[in-house]
């Protein structure tokens, strides 16, 4: 699968290798964020995917169980499951990411019920007694996916899929390595669009796709541009979005997404001479880089520290989507801490999928570029 294909294929919310997943009997269960470990899904011989809104801003029957004072990328999403579009899910995992999260899985869940539906309870502080809780959770999450698909989930048959799982985490590190040299080979929405398909077809077609798209970027390199940008903020899978920054010479060479590298930059923390649910309860805790973390806001502003040097980056744009209060706060923190260290920061807080909103954004990152540009 080039490019070209794998740009096509991520705008569709059903895109071919589901379809043939879908077709040939396979089973496929939705989640929303990146706390969830799809390796078990993966060892039961289920579809992990990862529910999206791909910029739909029609939200009319969402907002009858939403308030439009709720997030507009949980309406958006809501909107898709009350509509019938994702009927293909034979199931949905919800997490406790934050409250408007929360209310979209649980209308959609009572509006139209899933054959599967599980909350994995995610803690909201990373201590010894928190990885102990979603460890315990894990086994939870395990024992409803054997019970539910009727597989036995063997501690074998999880390494396989972990091990499976890092080798895709470094392909896409290296798809990053490859957008953050000096000369990029890759553009901030293609890369979001190379994301938005690996989180949602089988793992086992993933890396022979990275692998493809590797080879044909390798040499190719990107000049025209006029400043190397960070993206960073609240869910964000708008691939015209980032395209519209970019026409005015933004180039978006790394960011700090959940539909980015913070669902996968981080290393597994475990080896197979342990107890796997053990394993993952440790990985995915230690390395959720979210808002929704209390008392871990110094972790996310060095792993932003981190990337604005290793992509000699020029400037930052922070973005939530209207009344996403902890991307919020977040943004409001980390841009005085940035500009402090005199990194130039543009804020954005905008209304998800909505084309009006386009050409007012355009014209504050028109500005921002121009910024750069004087202290350059």
């Amino acid at each position: 699968m080039d490019l070209d294909t794998i740009i096509s294929e991520s705008k569709k919310i059903e895109n071919s290798r589901l379809r043939e997943w879908k077709d040939g009997g396979g089973k496929v269960v939705g989640y929303i964020c990146i706390s969830t470990p799809v390796e078990l899904l993966e060892a039961a011989g289920v579809l992990p995917y990862r529910i999206r809104a791909l910029g739909n801003a029609d939200t009319e029957m969402a907002d009858v169980r939403l308030s439009r004072f709720n997030c507009s990328f949980c309406r958006s999403c809501l909107e898709l499951g009350l509509n019938g579009t994702y009927d293909f899910l034979d199931g949905i995992i919800e997490t406790n990411g934050c409250d408007h999260l929360r209310g979209m899985v649980e209308n959609w869940q009572h509006a139209r019920p899933s054959e599967f539906f599980h909350y994995l309870r995610v803690p909201h502080i990373n201590d010894a007694d928190s990885k102990n809780f979603f460890e315990d959770e894990l086994k939870r999450y395990r024992q409803a996916i054997e019970e539910h698909f009727d597989v036995s989930l063997l501690e074998e048959d999880i390494w396989v899929q972990a091990r499976r799982q890092e080798r895709v985490r470094d392909k896409l590190r290296t798809v990053y390595e490859m957008r953050e040299r000096t000369g990029p080979a890759f553009t901030g929405a293609e890369v979001l669009s190379i994301f938005l398909l690996a989180t949602a077809i089988p793992a086992k077609d993933l890396e022979e796709i990275l692998d493809s798209v590797i080879e044909e970027r390798k040499d190719h390199k990107i000049s025209d541009y006029r400043a190397r940008l960070l993206f960073a903020g609240s869910a964000t899978d708008e691939v015209e979005f980032v395209k519209a920054i970019e026409s005015m010479g933004g180039l978006v060479v790394t960011d700090a997404l959940c539909f980015g590298s913070r669902a996968f930059w981080p290393q597994s923390a475990g080896g197979e001479s342990e107890d796997p649910i053990k394993s993952l309860a440790r990985t995915y805790l230690d390395n959720l880089l979210c808002p929704r973390m209390f008392d871990d806001f110094k972790n996310r502003r060095k792993y932003v520290d981190e990337a604005i040097k290793r992509a000699n980056v020029d400037g930052v744009v922070l973005v939530h989507n209207k009344f996403c209060d902890v991307h919020g706060v977040d943004n409001v923190q980390l841009r005085m801490g940035l500009e402090k260290q005199g990194v130039p920061v543009l804020q954005l807080e905008k209304d998800y999928g909505a084309k009006a909103d386009i050409g007012r954004m355009k014209t504050r990152v028109q500005a921002f570029l121009e910024r750069i540009g004087d202290t350059k």
